[in-house]
């Protein structure tokens, strides 16, 4: 009996069609497109969930000509072609929705909504609801009282959908569902290959529905129409009429059936399905698997135990001292340690770290010196430093870790956090659980799941046991993982790079975070009170210069300030107001006095609230700010820091220069600033093997002058300093893989200058043309670039059928590999620094890494030690064709030493 029961029936290249424009661009390791896969089970689950069906069904066209296909080629061509990335996943889909056991129904001579509209009334005849899912309106001449057309939208992964019974579809276009055929046939449908009546749009269609009721009584009173250029349109256009109607009307009569017994809205979660979502890297979906993983999570989870005792703890630890590979996760509440988990061999255990009130103990203390919790820190660390000396540690996000590790080598250490950046730097949810379920297949809650924004220490005490298994996976997954992704880098050829330089990098930049830098909170306050003296003196100025006060931070004030009140030239609007973006505004400054005030105003309140009043609130009791280095964050390798962003200093402006004042070293101490001249593109001669640009760097002279001699055909003593600006302008923007466009921007030029000097730029230095085009056409061959040391790069906007994103791989395709050696580069000589800091004994350290510049904070008698340091592993932490120079200067803060 299938009478009161529900069905679902879903338009499959429709809605594949939606998710694909709706869905970013998403592809798996294999280089296949999956964004329409992925939306459109999206919007499947959603719409199981929401409708809780007996009976599924999935409709699709099949490629095969049908009556309305031939009759509209007939009468005007093929149907535009469907881009190749949407094509390919078609495919896919039906083999994702065979997998879960969901009926396909397609028959050849039927378009979908064909089948669906018969299948629809077919069951609705039969007593029951159905719920029709579609991209296309053309099927809402279906709907009925027990016949629902549901809608979706899906916009940056985020899915709407509307809802239409037949007294919907009379409010949203004031026609009946019979009616609809005919209001569609007269405005016709670009998207869907309805011509429709020309200069006949949705308005006048409803207008003349409304009226007339049908597209026949039109007609018949097409002679009352008082629009001359509607009436002869219509006149004219007869035939198109009646051929868009007939591309409209969906048939119901159709012969096709379906077998409800076999499309029952259950077992979807099958093994099958499971594999393929795992193949297709869909790692928040395959949660809805769990159930059927149960069993197996429950094996593993049968061996997680908890430690009652400090004594039983240290215990175990001495018994696996000796282990091939050691789990190890630490759950931390800010700096302080609530729980430590370890997983060896076939036992994973936990030990929770008894609490006191208004105790904490900082990662930047030693733990053996932490003043409270009578010395139970100080015995944990001790147990796991004296573990981490024999055994192999692998953890997540290691760096939290070190206080409580040996740190004479990093060799017996694999950070997963780390592994699974590198195999994947697109990616930025590598979290212990996404870990888990890419390269184990396993699925794990993560922490917001299990507790949403609870800190550790309320979670230990409001669900232990659930806190414990955290814990526990956590340290099992890092065991589990770190040989899967040990076998991966090494398939790919970064082990090295994982062993060599990310590991020992974890090292430096937990010791560079230790350390610090004192910022001088009385500077900083009066650094701060000179940008509110500027900035009111700007605010003055501009309001006189307008002749009206108004709000300088709102750009929609601003722009009718500037473009309706003073009527300056070059006004772009945009949908709210007039463009006020910098590019806009640099180009009037010249010309306009008051836009000169406005940008210079904008960068000193963007100073006083990032900087001024910004750092003041890192600044801790030592004095000094500790900023994260991160490691895992940047596709091209580069490092990056975090709270503070201490990398994004502006350096442009001297008012934004002066910031570096207000960082000093310590008493005894000065600053000795290391900074790589022209890394990049020192990497670019070497890389591309131009002779004439490796020649230009052996001559010891400016570079960019030799560039300006060489492009300009000018006498190097006749360059002149435009000629230098804009050479070194296309020299730079060469490395970053800069179009005419962009060139022409940058210079206030036209575009065919910008143009020729490019193509002059290359014919100088043949070799980086032949380079740039080698490595575009690899990265589309291989779906990814390397740097000279093996770091990958995905590029898989190179496969977009979008020429913008087409453009942007080829970019990115040109300069990772170029930007990433550079930042391999900087990241071998900042380990080779702090290791030879260590290793001569010296008290100087390495505190700060900004891009290509180096900061040691030394001590006065050990400088002549350092700076030799510094120039040896600097300069010789690559073998280049070119020599690697370094900028090196001293002073009593970051100003000076600048």
């Amino acid at each position: 009996m299938v009478k009161d029961r529900k069905l679902v029936l879903i338009d499959g290249h429709s809605i594949l069609h939606r998710a694909f424009y709706g869905v970013p661009d998403l592809t798996n390791a294999k280089g296949l497109h999956t964004n329409a896969v992925y939306g459109f089970l999206n919007i499947m689950f959603r719409i199981l969930e929401e409708e809780k069906p007996d009976f599924l069904a999935v409709a699709f066209d099949v490629h095969a000509p049908t009556f309305r296909h031939e009759m509209y080629e007939a009468y005007k061509g093929t149907r535009k072609p469907m881009p190749e990335e949407l094509r390919e996943q078609v495919p896919v889909l039906k083999d994702v929705l065979r997998a879960m056991q969901v009926t396909i129904v397609e028959q050849a001579g039927l378009e979908a909504d064909d089948i669906l509209g018969t299948l629809a009334k077919k069951a609705q005849a039969q007593g029951m609801e159905v719920s029709l899912v579609s991209g296309d309106r053309d099927l809402l001449q279906v709907a009925d009282e027990h016949i629902k057309i549901r809608i979706p939208k899906t916009k940056m992964g985020r899915t709407e959908v509307e809802d239409y019974y037949p007294e919907d579809v009379v409010k949203a276009f004031q026609v009946t569902p019979h009616q609809f055929i005919d209001l569609k046939a007269l405005m016709g449908d670009s998207s869907d290959n309805v011509p429709g009546v020309p200069k006949v749009g949705q308005k006048t269609a409803t207008e003349l529905m409304v009226q007339y009721g049908s597209m026949e009584e039109i007609y018949a009173h097409v002679e009352e129409i008082s629009k001359k250029s509607i009436r002869e349109s219509l006149i004219a256009n007869r035939e198109l009429a009646d051929l868009s109607k007939v591309l409209v009307t969906i048939r119901t009569d159709s012969d096709v059936s379906m077998d409800y017994e076999a499309s029952k809205a259950e077992g979807f979660y099958t093994k099958e399905a499971y594999d393929l979502f795992k193949e297709l890297e869909f790692r928040n979906m395959l949660s809805r698997f769990r159930q059927d993983q149960a069993d197996a999570n429950e094996d593993i989870a049968a061996t997680f135990r908890r430690l009652e005792s400090l004594e039983d703890f240290l215990g175990r630890l001495k018994k696996i001292k000796d282990s091939q590979r050691v789990g190890l996760f630490l759950a931390m509440e800010g700096d302080c340690p609530v729980a430590a988990a370890v997983s060896a061999q076939e036992e994973t255990f936990l030990y929770v770290l008894p609490r006191e009130e208004n105790v904490q103990l900082s990662l930047f203390e030693e733990p053996g010196q932490n003043r409270g919790r009578e010395g139970e820190e100080a015995a944990c660390a001790e147990g796991l430093r004296a573990l981490s000396a024999r055994a192999r540690i692998a953890s997540f996000d290691i760096k939290r870790l070190y206080p409580y590790l040996e740190q004479d080598t990093t060799e017996r250490y694999f950070d997963i956090l780390i592994g699974a950046y590198l195999l994947n730097p697109l990616k930025n949810d590598h979290a212990p659980e996404t870990i888990a379920a890419e390269h184990l297949g396993l699925q794990i809650p993560g922490w917001a799941e299990r507790f949403g924004k609870q800190k550790a220490g309320e979670a230990v005490r409001e669900a232990p046991d659930r806190f414990m298994e955290y814990c526990c996976y956590g340290a099992y997954v890092a065991r589990k993982a770190a040989d899967v992704l040990e076998r991966k880098l090494t398939e790919t050829g970064m082990d090295r790079l994982m062993r060599e330089m990310e590991m020992p990098l974890s090292l430096v930049l937990y010791d560079m975070e230790r350390e610090g830098v004192e910022v001088r909170r009385e500077e900083l306050k009066a650094y701060g009170d000179a940008l509110v003296a500027r900035i009111e003196e700007l605010e003055k100025s501009i309001h006189a210069q307008a002749g009206v006060a108004f709000n300088i931070n709102s750009p929609k004030q601003m722009g009718e300030v500037l473009f309706d009140t003073m009527k300056l030239p070059g006004g772009k609007k945009t949908k709210t107001g007039y463009s006020t973006a910098a590019d806009v505004l640099e180009k009037l400054s010249e010309e306009a006095p008051i836009v000169k005030d406005i940008l210079e105003y904008r960068q000193l309140t963007k100073l006083k609230s990032t900087y001024a009043d910004g750092l003041a609130v890192y600044i801790g009791e030592d004095r000094r700010i500790h900023t994260s280095f991160n490691q895992t964050i940047t596709a091209t390798g580069r490092i990056s820091s975090t709270e503070p962003n201490l990398q994004n200093i502006p350096m442009r402006m001297e008012l934004g220069r002066r910031i570096r004042k207000v960082f000093v070293p310590r008493e005894g101490c000065e600053f000795m600033d290391a900074d790589y001249s022209q890394i990049e593109l020192r990497v670019l001669a070497h890389m591309s093997g131009d002779e004439q640009l490796i020649e230009a760097y052996h001559m010891d002279q400016d570079i960019h002058r030799i560039t300006a001699a060489k492009v300009f055909h000018t006498p190097f003593e006749e360059v002149t300093d435009l000629q230098r600006r804009n050479a070194k302008a296309v020299n730079f923007g060469i490395v970053y893989g800069i179009s005419s466009f962009g060139l022409s921007q940058d210079l206030s030029i036209s575009k065919k200058e910008a143009a020729d000097y490019i193509e002059q730029y290359f014919a100088t230095y043949p070799g980086v043309k032949a380079f740039l085009d080698g490595l575009v056409a690899g990265a589309k061959e291989k779906g990814y670039i390397t740097t000279m040391f093996g770091r990958r790069r995905p590029v898989p906007e190179l496969s977009s059928s979008n020429f913008m994103q087409r453009s942007f791989g080829e970019r990115v395709a040109m300069n990772s590999p170029i930007q990433g050696t550079a930042a391999d580069i900087i990241k071998i000589a900042m380990i080779r620094v702090w290791q030879a800091l260590r290793d001569s004994g010296l008290k100087s350290r390495l505190i700060l890494q900004v891009h290509d510049e180096l900061v040691i904070e030394t001590y006065r008698e050990e400088e002549e030690q350092v700076r030799q340091i510094l120039l040896e592993n600097m300069q010789g932490a690559a073998e280049l064709d070119v020599a690697l120079e370094v900028d090196l200067h001293t002073g009593d803060n970051w100003y000076e030493a600048k």
